[in-house]
């Protein structure tokens, strides 16, 4: 049990003491910039499977004909 609370300990003195945090500013604006970057590969992502989708559909249909 001791090993655990000194881990801890140590864990929250390193946090604390030798890591350098980023601004609440900088946070927010990196947090903003990952949002806005994902919903734009979600779109592309998105937009490439609703194209493959038509083709496959397209495709199937010229087979069975």
């Amino acid at each position: 049990m001791a090993g655990i609370v000194n881990y801890i300990s140590e864990s929250y003195n390193e946090l604390k003491n030798h890591v350098t945090w980023t601004s609440w500013s900088e946070a927010q604006r990196l947090t903003v910039l990952v949002a806005v970057f994902s919903i734009i590969f979600s779109l592309a992502i998105w937009g490439v499977d609703s194209v493959f989708s038509a083709v496959i559909e397209r495709y199937f249909q010229w087979v069975k004909s």
